[in-house]
């Protein structure tokens, strides 16, 4: 058993689309997501493990700036393995603690795909994505879907209709921008963190088709808008915002299911609404579940120290921050 750097993309995803259930779309594993990762000016590594000539495991690592030349490694929804291995998990462990003394890596975060791996030696932490989400059968037909959504859903869809608001398609940088701009709004209004624009302008420009914006338009004014990721016959609804401005037309509803009758002639088996809480986001939350889809668990994050004294220092300094 071996480790390796995979520099062909084909080879990487294909192993993925191998090696995951069908609903998991595990863009954040993916090639294209390594890329968009490189863009930001992190360091990668595609990593495979190889047995006897044949990739049996593969972990996108991403490295993390910290202070005073220090840095994580994080391994977003993976490894992906072609078996639920002890000693596939460990080689790979191996390998990043060996890439850490050169990278002065302090700690590894990854987020287990499902909760049969031994998270022995590992923190829980604070979930860096989302442990629940809802997912749609787009296999169905959109008769099936409509009947299985909720009556308010229904009704508001058709509201919209009636109402005109028109849904398409565009990653022109006028639309970015409109984008951006409620993106703004959304934060502000519902207390929701998000990342620098440059973030989403470099994820927009990655690479083809893996990133798009559906818009939705009423007298001539954006109300709505979605950034999804098409990866593995999935689709994400990664981000989203809407404006304040004729709610009555219930834009985001129709954007959603305009979005979903385009895609599913695309070859599109699934769509991920990425992320529910009740607590968190109650509002969210029951517009989602309203839809009807199937619940899926993840674990969420876990940490191994591979400096116990800078990650107790490090540790130290966020608690410091939190209490000032």
């Amino acid at each position: 058993m071996e480790i390796i750097e995979i520099s062909n993309k084909d080879i990487w995803n294909n192993f993925i689309f191998s090696n995951t259930k069908k609903t998991e779309g595990e863009f954040l594993q993916s090639w294209e997501w390594g890329m968009f990762q490189k863009k930001l000016g992190r360091k990668i590594w595609f990593l495979a493990i190889k047995d006897k000539e044949q990739i049996i495991g593969q972990a996108l690592i991403i490295k993390h700036s910290l202070p005073f030349r220090k840095s994580y490694f994080y391994c977003p929804r993976g490894p992906i393995l072609s078996s639920l291995s002890k000693e596939i998990f460990q080689e790979l462990v191996k390998k990043i603690k060996d890439l850490a003394k050169k990278e002065k890596a302090i700690f590894f975060r990854w987020d287990p795909k499902n909760d049969k791996f031994s998270f022995k030696d590992f923190t829980k932490i604070k979930d860096l994505q989302p442990s629940k989400t809802i997912i749609l059968d787009l296999k169905k037909s959109e008769i099936e879907l409509l009947k299985e959504m909720h009556a308010k859903t229904r009704y508001n869809i058709r509201l919209a209709q009636k109402h005109g608001v028109k849904v398409f398609k565009s990653n022109e940088e006028k639309y970015l921008n409109i984008f951006l701009n409620l993106l703004h709004q959304t934060s502000e209004r519902e207390k929701i963190k998000i990342y620098p624009d440059n973030y989403y302008k470099k994820l927009l420009n990655s690479e083809s088709k893996f990133a798009a914006l559906y818009l939705a338009e009423y007298q001539n004014r954006i109300l709505a808008a979605h950034l999804l990721i098409f990866f593995n016959h999935t689709v994400t609804y990664l981000h989203g915002a809407s404006s304040r401005e004729h709610k009555e037309v219930m834009a985001p509803y129709l954007l959603h299911w305009q979005t979903i009758q385009q895609v599913k002639k695309e070859n599109i088996y699934f769509y991920d609404f990425w992320g529910i809480d009740k607590k968190k986001w109650p509002g969210l939350t029951r517009f989602k579940v309203n839809f009807k889809g199937q619940e899926f668990f993840y674990p969420g994050t876990f940490e191994l120290p591979l400096s116990k004294f800078w990650h107790t220092l490090y540790k130290l300094s966020k608690l410091c921050f939190r209490l000032f």
